[in-house]
């Protein structure tokens, strides 16, 4: 049996919008709602806040230890490390990578990925390969083996820093994709990268329900339907590809 873990990378460095994950969402910080939403999916073990080795970031290990994570701290720049050093400590067999910017992250989303992952018994998989999901839901899971072996063999900084272009790109390992809906849905931007993005969320949580509920993703699809003025806060910070989505 599997013994999957999520870790989600933070720090508090960030070019467009330092501090981003202690920033406040309707009472609760951006990094809170990851992780409490993380610990909602299916079959996960443990939840994991990989910060980096640097008092900067004391703020997110107190934080993710009140959300009741575990926190592991490592490399600023090699995240592809922390990853691996989080991972061999939890002690976990999976590993499902999501990021600390993306406070809609859907846990139903999530474990349909872990269960594709598991029923292909594949390498690694994920939810973006190509985007068919509203970007801020994606994530990916792959072995704890796979994961290693990209440890080992990236040497590009890239490749480092993000964790996973190593082991998107290798045709010898089994890589699966969850495809989404596609069309409208895949051209919202749901992440936190600029201030765009923080008016975007607050606008949306203020008419969301309130914590410690979790509106999935066609609940948030609902009320941007009937709020199109904000999704339009931020849709210009989409990339030209995801506006174009089919």
């Amino acid at each position: 049996m599997t013994k999957p873990a999520i870790i989600v990378q933070a720090r508090m460095g960030s070019s467009r919008l330092a501090g981003k994950v202690l920033e406040d969402l309707a009472g609760h910080t951006v990094l809170s709602h990851v992780l409490h939403r993380c610990r909602m999916v299916p079959g996960v073990d443990v939840v994991c806040c990989a910060t980096i080795d640097d008092p900067s970031c004391d703020a997110i290990a107190a934080e993710t230890e009140a959300a009741g994570a575990e926190v592991f701290r490592g490399s600023e720049a090699d995240v592809l490390d922390r990853y691996y050093r989080a991972a061999r400590e939890i002690g976990c067999d999976v590993v499902m990578r999501v990021t600390s910017d993306c406070p809609l992250i859907d846990p139903e989303v999530c474990g349909r990925v872990l269960r594709l992952r598991e029923d292909a018994n594949a390498d690694y998989a994920t939810n973006n390969m190509p985007p068919s999901w509203p970007h801020g839901l994606d994530c990916e899971a792959f072995t704890i083996a796979a994961l290693e072996a990209g440890h080992q063999a990236a040497k590009d900084p890239y490749e480092r820093e993000h964790v996973t272009p190593w082991l998107k790109h290798q045709e010898s390992l089994c890589r699966v994709n969850l495809a989404g809906p596609g069309g409208a849905a895949a051209r919202n931007r749901w992440t936190l990268d600029y201030p765009e993005d923080l008016e975007f969320f607050r606008a949306l949580f203020a008419k969301l329900p309130s914590w410690p509920r979790v509106p999935k993703m066609n609940d948030v699809l609902d009320v941007i339907d009937r709020n199109p003025e904000i999704a339009a806060i931020n849709m210009d910070r989409a990339p030209a590809a995801r506006r174009q989505i089919a």
